[in-house]
Order: structure tokens, then sequence, then C-alpha cells
């Protein structure tokens, strides 16, 4: 029995934010709704003494032959030694036996293109299907594969993007012209992102809600994705009160952490909002949007299905380019 060894470089020339990986995260959705998957909850891991913490997540979809448990941990004075701040991995499991077959060391490159096709996905479903800008509020990694992911379903002719970090900004400028091959705006400030664009992202660690619900336009759509912890928040919560469609990637995840957990305590939602679940949306078991007037807008936390399905992937295109080292583990 052998386990194959896979480094990030490899896994970068194995999947990219492409229609293939859309094609899969899209699946998984689906198989939440159509109740194939089992998801634990996430089990966090605080590591304060390092600036540290780590997220356990993980889903058996049924009739897969093998799944991920995603180890993604983020130590943030990692930079002082010259390290990434994202030591994650994924080890591939057979459903069979329980034994790894694979051992995924890709520094969360799995996650940001997983989490890149997931906002692509909110977008095919829940943006209108033309639009002229786009929009996004964080100039980090996932400010870069959110935009990488709509360009795959979206052709818009122009980006406004904000970063509270003027040096960032300018840089993420630089790059992702070429990258997107459109015109990168360096908006003055979040209301100018969301006032002006036709599809937004909000990809922030902030701690403090600052997109106002006054800032909305009918037609609007928002992916709003860097509240994974219980204190985060970018939203307003009267903005979940003006959506006319509300969507989220698991109910039961984003009432404990993300917008829907605030929009919970502030007492705008309820446990029986009408809020649907992305993959009642892609199993084509609810709509997705109606008409160019609405505003959508989608809470996005991160599933371990997604997990699963990018791994899976992942290791699939990697064997059928011959990568990584195997290693054998004496066992019959």
């Amino acid at each position: 029995m052998k386990v194959r060894i896979l480094t990030e470089k490899e896994l970068r020339r194995s999947i990219s934010v492409n229609q293939e990986a859309l094609a899969a995260i899209e699946e998984a959705f689906s198989w939440l709704a159509e109740g194939k998957a089992t998801m634990p909850p996430i089990m966090h891991i605080e590591v304060p003494e390092y600036k540290g913490d780590v997220d356990i997540k993980s889903a058996y979809v049924l009739g897969l032959e093998s799944f991920a448990v995603k180890l993604g941990a983020g130590f943030f004075e990692n930079y002082r030694l010259g390290l990434p701040n994202s030591p994650a991995m994924m080890v591939v499991l057979s459903a069979k036996t329980g034994f790894a077959e694979a051992v995924l060391l890709d520094n969360a490159y799995l996650t940001d293109v997983r989490t890149g096709a997931a906002g692509a996905v909110v977008a095919k479903h829940l943006a209108r299907a033309s639009i002229e800008s786009a929009g996004v509020i964080g100039a980090g990694a996932q400010g870069r594969y959110q935009m990488m992911g709509l360009k795959v379903v979206r052709d818009f002719k122009r980006l406004l993007a904000y970063d509270t970090d003027a040096d960032r900004l300018a840089q993420y400028k630089q790059e992702m012209e070429p990258v997107l091959g459109v015109e990168v705006i360096a908006a003055a400030d979040a209301s100018e992102v969301v006032k002006e664009s036709d599809a937004v992202v909000t990809s922030t660690p902030s701690r403090t809600p600052y997109l106002k619900p006054e800032w909305l336009h009918p037609g609007l759509h928002i992916t709003a994705m860097g509240a994974d912890l219980p204190d985060k928040q970018e939203l307003d919560p009267e903005v979940l009160r003006l959506a006319d469609l509300l969507v989220c990637d698991r109910k039961a995840q984003c009432f404990s952490m993300g917008e829907l957990h605030h929009g919970l305590t502030t007492g705008i939602l309820s446990e029986d909002s009408d809020i649907t679940e992305l993959g009642e949306i892609t199993s084509g078991r609810a709509p997705g949007r109606q008409n160019d007037d609405q505003i959508t807008l989608c809470d996005l936390t991160g599933t371990g299905v997604q997990d699963t399905a990018i791994a899976c992937l992942a290791l699939h295109k990697a064997i059928e380019n011959g990568l990584g080292v195997e290693i054998d583990l004496g066992l019959p």
C-alpha cells in the first residue's frame, strides 16, 4: 500500500480556478442538498502564544471512494522565520479502509482554489447574466482568487478594488490587470466599490461592519466571505434585511459564524427566515436570481465538502500528470 505525497508546486501544476474546478465545487454543494454528504462541525484550535490557529474540516460523500480531511492553519508570526503564514495541508483517505491515499502539502493553495470556485458558482446563479463592473473589497489572496473565479462565469469589463493598505492595493492593481484582462480601478473607499459595481465580493478579516445598507442598489449581488469566525463581520446587519434573495453555503454553520450569525444576534434574522442554501440552487431545488432588479446576497463560510471535492480532483489530475512521490507503507 502506497501514499502519494504532493507539494504545493505540483498541485499548482495540477489544478486552477477553471471550469473543471467550478464544476467540482458546484457538484459538492449539490451533494449537501441531496443528503449525500456527512459533514461534521468545524474543529477550531487556538494557539495564542504563537498567534496561530488551526481549523479542521472534512466531509464524507456517499458513493465516493475517497474523502479529505483538511488542516487549515494560520500562524501569523511565521513571516519572522521566512515561512508562509498558512502551512495548511489535506489528507485524502480511502472511504473503504480509512488508510491515507495521499498527503497534499498545498500551503492553503487548494483552499484558495476551492473558495474562488465557490464564489464563481455563487455568481453564476445569483449575479446578473450581464455585468459591466465587478468590485472587490480586500486585496489579499481571496481578493485575487474571487475575481479570477468571477471572470470565468461573467465577462466584466472593469474592476473596482479597495483595501485599507494603499501599497497592497497598488500592487493588486499592477498584478491583476494582466491576469484578468480588465481595467482595475483603485477605489477611494468601500462605498465607491459597492455603489459602482454590479457584483461585489467582500474578502477582509474585519471585525467591525463597514458595508452600509444605503450603498445598495437594484440589481446588485454581494458575496460576503470574510466572516469565517464568530467575531468577524463585514456587513451592517441591516444589509441582510434589504436582500431580496438571501443565500448561504450551510445554514447551521453560518448561524454560528458569518454574517447570518450577526443577523441572528441582532434580531434581524431568525432561524426560520427565508434563507436558501446554495446547494438547493445548484441542484435545481430552488431558483437563483429571478430578475435583473433583485438584490442578492450570499454568505460563504467554507465547507468541508468543498475540501473533499477539490482534494479528490487535485489528486486525480496529479496522478494523470504523473506527479508526486509515492511512499510504501509496508502493508499488504
